[in-house]
């Protein structure tokens, strides 16, 4: 464990790094994560322990930003530990560690619905740990991410600071006349168009860091309308993880939910899932739309990724295509976007206050090719209308 370095801002202030705690029953793990994370400028590791009782005990004394926290640990196990870290320090972000076994994997989802904000799959030795590039890869980018912005909102007034207005400006190239409309009500800089006129055939969503949750209240706010039409979704996850999110899902929209699978036909009132380790793509084949998996490289690093998906949807429904980018790191399905938006498409985009993290709804957004950026809560109820033929 190292001292605690301040690092200068790009303005020349002095910068507090981000605290990590790191919560783990192997010493070698501990070791190892705590010299990864030390060797980021913008991090510093303040505690390590073997259990969560440990951690609970010190979390005051060390005062962590985040929280790496393992799920099986003797004396008091991680999701023992998860609501007691929680409830002693506000804001604390909680980034659970496990290995990729489906209880393991309904477990990290469980620790999502009790606070945690992300988890970070775990190779199942300590070798694999010690040779992963993409798991050592994976958790710096989101101890950094989600750290950053805890101690943003964590700032005097960081969490309720306005955002700008929308700036008048030309549509972007290729953007429809009847689509450039700017709306000044809605917070941020970038341009929003009108929703197209043509009532949606399908639904396609794309989430990341905080998706899990999020999706639970989309759906569950959408109500009836989703069974008019097709919901394909992409959600950065492993593959075991993607089955069970399916299986949470059936039970938030009420709808039947899967993983999708290859040359699936797709009906109205499913919610097709992209397993995770393969893209999920839609294809024509005659009159109807097929599941089509791909084991193409990852893209923007994500395997599955929403762009592939959103793309091959805006191809095959064009104006009659309705797009969701929710909370997630990164940019995966800005493109997509644009080409949903480009063809005549809408899309909305979640907003930056209610984003775990503002990566991909903010790519989104920027793009100038959303409809709307909105709050998670008013997204639902945003897409039952326009589902239904209400005028958006």
């Amino acid at each position: 464990m190292s001292a605690i370095a301040r690092t200068p801002s790009s303005s020349g202030a002095v910068t507090d790094p981000i605290r990590v705690m790191v919560v783990d029953d192997s010493v070698v793990i501990r070791g190892l994560l705590g010299r990864w994370l030390d060797e980021e400028p913008k991090l510093a590791v303040v505690a390590s322990h073997r259990n969560g009782r440990l951690a609970v005990d010190d979390v005051l004394r060390s005062n962590p930003d985040v929280v790496i926290l393992d799920i099986e640990m003797p004396d008091m196990d991680g999701l023992t530990a998860l609501p007691l870290l929680i409830e002693k320090k506000r804001n604390l972000v909680v980034i659970v560690a496990s290995t990729l076994t489906r209880r393991n994997a309904e477990i990290s989802l469980k620790a999502l619905s009790l606070g945690a904000a992300d988890y970070v799959p775990k190779p199942e030795s300590n070798s694999g740990v010690t040779t992963s590039a993409e798991f050592r890869r994976e958790l710096i980018e989101k101890v950094t991410h989600l750290g950053l912005r805890a101690k943003n909102r964590a700032l005097p007034g960081g969490a309720s600071r306005p955002l700008s207005r929308p700036q008048p400006g030309a549509a972007p190239a290729g953007a429809p006349a009847a689509h450039s409309a700017l709306r000044a009500s809605r917070p941020a800089n970038f341009t929003i168009r009108s929703y197209s006129s043509v009532r949606p055939r399908i639904l396609a969503i794309g989430s990341s860091t905080g998706g899990p949750q999020a999706l639970n209240t989309l759906f569950g706010e959408i109500g009836s309308a989703i069974g008019m039409v097709p919901v394909v979704l992409t959600q950065h996850m492993p593959p075991t993880f993607t089955a069970i999110l399916a299986e949470h899902i059936t039970k938030a929209a009420g709808r039947p939910a899967a993983e999708g699978r290859d040359g699936e036909v797709i009906q109205p009132g499913h919610i097709y899932v992209a397993p995770g380790g393969k893209h999920m793509l839609l294809i024509k084949n005659g009159n109807d739309v097929i599941v089509r998996l791909s084991d193409a490289p990852p893209v923007n690093f994500c395997k599955p990724a929403v762009d592939p998906l959103f793309k091959s949807v805006a191809e095959i429904y064009g104006t009659a295509t309705l797009a969701v980018v929710l909370t997630g790191m990164g940019s995966d399905g800005a493109e997509g976007v644009r080409k949903i938006g480009e063809i005549g498409g809408s899309a909305i985009a979640q907003d930056e206050e209610t984003s775990v993290v503002w990566g991909m709804p903010g790519a989104a957004a920027h793009t100038g090719m959303c409809s709307d950026v909105l709050p998670l809560n008013e997204i639902g109820r945003k897409v039952s209308k326009i589902l239904l033929g209400g005028r958006p």
